[in-house]
């Protein structure tokens, strides 16, 4: 890697993770996806909830890049990316002036949208502000504390599920139903497959730093056989749109089929590797997998 300067916008860029975006792009796509189908899509609620996942994103991973460096996580045997903090990118100082620009910002999408749909909601929009304050504990507790005891897994399902793909339906529709919440589930089991490959390559690390994952707890031939069963219920989950109407057999079978395919050869190529750095490109390989389906299937429901 080419030297970086410290403090630079590159170093903020790396420090940023924006492969890591995908997982706040998705959620968003689905829920406008849907929200379009039943003719209610409203252009700038969606961009905004995009924008405010985005910068929530960001800001998670400025937060986790903090404490992972003051809490001596990051040491010379990582496996994944260089941390900002750690190698000396970015000051702890800058970094938590970081943290607070970016929840600023996404304060300020999320404060927009509120404005946009007051009055229009069944509470009136309170509930956006509630659900606001939520997504700013969870941004902090998520990778000080939870990470630590094995509850990443429940919170990616709750929060690039539920609250992400449902707040996006809620702010465009002021309803919810059965699909939202099915899409939801969709989302989060998909958007897991990120988080468990990401934990199985660093099960040793995480063993060492105490930090219980449920593949550190439960070993890695389950973290191989976890990461196999999220991509196929993810597509279980799918047939309940052929069911509802909301897509034909042969939608689903070039967007969820076509997704299994290529989550089932990606799957293969991990068993292959096992361990080490190379599961690097499982992750690349899985983020580009969770996007495909993403696309597909948010264009298929509209």
């Amino acid at each position: 890697m080419k030297t970086i300067r410290p403090n630079s916008v590159y170093a903020w860029l790396l420090a940023s993770r924006p492969k890591t975006l995908t997982a706040a792009l998705i959620p968003v796509m689905l829920g406008s996806g849907l929200a379009f189908s039943d003719g209610k899509f409203q252009t700038a609620e969606a961009v905004l909830c995009l924008l405010f996942a985005c910068l929530m994103q960001v800001a998670a991973n400025f937060i986790n890049d903090l404490f992972d460096y003051q809490k001596g996580t990051d040491r010379e045997d990582r496996l994944g990316p260089k941390r900002a903090c750690a190698e000396g990118w970015i000051s702890p100082r800058n970094m938590k002036l970081g943290i607070g620009v970016t929840l600023l910002l996404a304060c300020l999408c999320g404060l927009s949208v509120v404005y946009l749909t007051w009055n229009e909601l069944p509470q009136g929009g309170w509930e956006l502000v509630v659900l606001g304050v939520v997504c700013l504990l969870f941004a902090f507790l998520y990778t000080t504390l939870l990470s630590y005891r094995g509850w990443g897994d429940l919170l990616v399902l709750v929060f690039f599920g539920l609250v992400s793909v449902g707040g996006t339906y809620y702010v465009q529709t002021g309803v919810l139903n059965v699909d939202v919440l099915v899409l939801s589930l969709v989302s989060g089991v998909v958007i897991d497959t990120l988080l468990t490959i990401n934990n199985y390559r660093d099960i040793e690390q995480d063993r060492v730093s105490g930090k219980m994952t449920l593949i550190v707890r439960f070993g890695a031939s389950f973290g191989r056989q976890f990461y196999l069963a999220l991509g196929i219920v993810a597509v279980l989950l799918c047939l309940w749109f052929v069911y509802s109407g909301r897509l034909t057999w042969l939608e689903f079978m070039w967007a969820p089929c076509i997704y299994l395919y290529m989550h089932l050869m990606t799957w293969r190529s991990m068993c292959l590797i096992r361990q080490g750095e190379k599961l690097n490109s499982i992750l690349g390989e899985t983020s580009c997998n969770m996007l495909f389906l993403g696309i597909l299937l948010s264009v298929a429901l509209c």
